[in-house]
C-alpha cells in the first residue's frame, strides 16, 4: 500500500509539472528567468517556458521581444599624453536602427586627474579619476558628436590606462557593445593612441 501511495505521489507531481509547463508559458519548453518578455510583449513569471527547451539568460531577447529601442552606439578617437597633459578627442556615433535623444560616455583613468580646471560643455567630474560626458542626440545618419578634453594628471606618471565606455544610452538595446567599450594604454610620448 505504501509503494502505491509513493507511485501516486510521483505521478501527481509529474502531472502538475507537465500542466504548469504546458499552461505556463511558451512554445516547446524553454524556461525563462523572472521578468523576461514574451513575443506578444507580456512579462512572464519566473520559470515560465519559452521555445525549444532552453533556458534564456537575462537580456537574451529575440527581435520581437525587445522592450526598448535598438541602437548601436560607437565611441572612437584618440588620446595623447605628455608631461602630465592628457588630451582626449572622442567621436560618438549611432549606427542604428533607432535614433537616441542622448547618451553618456564615461572616461575612467588609472591615475588621479588634477582638479580645478574646467571641462568641456556637457561634461562633469565623476570622481578624481572619472569624467562623464553627454553626447547629445545621436541620429542614425552617420553624424558624429565630438568631445574634446584637455586634462592634466595629478602627477606625471610615465603611462596610464584609460577606459572609454557608454554609461547610459537611454535604455536602448545594443547588440554590439564592443565598439563602445575600450581600454587604452597611453605612454607619456605625446603620440596619439587610437581606439
Amino acid at each position: 500500500m505504501m509503494a502505491m501511495r509513493g507511485s501516486l505521489l510521483v505521478v501527481a507531481v509529474a502531472t502538475a509539472v507537465v500542466a504548469t509547463v504546458g499552461a505556463g508559458g511558451g512554445a516547446a519548453g524553454h524556461v525563462r528567468p523572472a521578468g523576461s518578455v514574451g513575443s506578444a510583449g507580456h512579462v512572464r513569471p519566473a520559470g515560465s517556458v519559452g521555445s525549444a527547451g532552453h533556458v534564456r539568460p537575462a537580456g537574451d531577447l529575440g527581435p520581437a521581444e525587445q522592450v526598448g529601442p535598438e541602437a548601436d552606439v560607437a565611441h572612437h578617437g584618440h588620446l595623447s599624453y605628455w608631461d602630465g597633459r592628457l588630451d582626449v578627442v572622442l567621436l560618438s556615433e549611432n549606427r542604428g536602427p533607432s535614433a537616441l535623444d542622448d547618451t553618456t560616455v564615461r572616461l575612467t583613468f588609472s591615475v588621479p586627474l588634477a582638479a580645478g580646471h574646467d571641462l568641456s560643455d556637457g561634461c562633469v567630474w565623476g570622481g578624481e579619476r572619472e569624467v562623464l560626458c553627454s553626447t547629445g542626440p545621436l541620429r542614425v545618419d552617420g553624424t558624429r558628436h565630438e568631445t574634446a578634453l584637455a586634462l592634466r594628471t595629478a602627477g606625471a606618471p610615465q603611462e596610464l590606462t584609460a577606459r572609454v565606455a557608454t554609461a547610459w544610452n537611454g535604455g536602448a538595446t545594443d547588440r554590439n557593445p564592443a565598439d563602445n567599450d575600450h581600454r587604452v594604454l597611453v605612454l607619456a610620448t605625446g603620440d596619439p593612441y587610437v581606439f
